[in-house]
């Protein structure tokens, strides 16, 4: 099969990892060299387990705003964690600006990387700005304490999460569209140029879920390069300028979600019959499941 704008390109099952760069009939993966953060070979698993992640290889774009995808126990979160250094490598490794991350120390990986996990806790009775506070931990030490700098840091997180009006509010009082932008300005707080989120937009309905991906939005168009995992595949590809594809611990595709969605990528990844057709708001692809019962799908009673 070729494309004529690509050149060769190569079919690619569920279960195939796919290296940046690689042309495939569902779309075209990403041709960027630019990134910080990237996996190489990378196997991954929780205790005695079997592994999750099956030799994956990806680098996060710089700049772009990458949503990871697929269906439950694909791996979605594991390989954030994964790159994010909150799970060790059974096999290959994680770079962070050229360096194995495991080599570095935690502090200097919270100073070039933020990462807001799924479903965080704050203690009991503390405060929006005294949460937000904390995400200035990995600038401290014996000889450095707070300083002036550190506050800045902190308004213009609360700023940047438009949560400042909320900075003497107890969290536990917040909504929870208010408490993720919440943990977002604390991340931000880390005044790192890589954001990672894992689902921050669990639980939320559908306008608080809005919310939350609109600020990510425009913390990726401020120049930050961000990576979430999501569900929701209709949000997933109007937001996503560069979109990773998974099944079964392994990348199926990867590349811009206009370029790489087609029905047949998500029937083979989810295994769902659909239409995909253009979103009339965006013009990004939206996905139409299409009922099993046939007659119901015609149209006929």
């Amino acid at each position: 099969m070729t494309d004529a704008r690509m050149g060769p390109t190569t079919s690619v099952p569920p279960g195939t990892s796919v290296p940046p760069g690689t042309p495939t009939a569902a779309g075209t993966a990403w041709h960027g060299a630019a990134s910080r953060l990237r996996a190489e070979r990378l196997r991954v698993g929780y205790g005695q387990s079997d592994d999750i992640l099956h030799d994956v290889d990806v680098a996060v774009p710089e700049g772009e705003l990458t949503v990871i995808v697929g269906p439950n126990a694909c791996g979605k979160s594991t390989l954030l964690k994964a790159l994010a250094r909150m799970l060790a490598a059974r096999q290959g490794q994680v770079l962070l600006d050229g360096q194995p991350i495991g080599t570095l120390a935690p502090k200097a990986v919270a100073r070039r990387l933020g990462l807001l996990p799924q479903g965080p806790t704050a203690p009991d009775g503390i405060t929006v700005s005294d949460l937000v506070a904390r995400g200035r931990y990995p600038h401290q030490n014996l000889l450095r304490q707070w300083s002036a700098r550190d506050e800045q840091a902190v308004v213009e997180a609360l700023l940047a999460a438009n949560v400042a009006d909320l900075a003497d509010r107890n969290v536990d009082e917040l909504s929870g569209g208010q408490r993720q932008r919440v943990w977002i300005a604390m991340a931000l707080a880390q005044e790192t140029q890589l954001l990672l989120l894992d689902e921050p937009t669990t639980y939320l309905d559908i306008a608080h879920q809005v919310e939350v991906l609109s600020l990510t939005r425009r913390l990726h168009r401020s120049g930050r390069t961000v990576v979430l995992v999501l569900h929701e595949l209709h949000l997933a590809f109007r937001y996503a300028t560069h979109l990773i594809v998974m099944r079964e611990g392994r990348i199926v595709a990867e590349g811009r979600p206009e370029e790489i969605v087609t029905a047949d990528l998500i029937e083979r990844v989810y295994d769902l019959p659909c239409r995909v057709v253009p979103d009339p708001v965006t013009g990004r692809p939206l996905v139409l499941p299409l009922d099993q019962d046939a007659a119901w799908v015609a149209g006929r009673p």
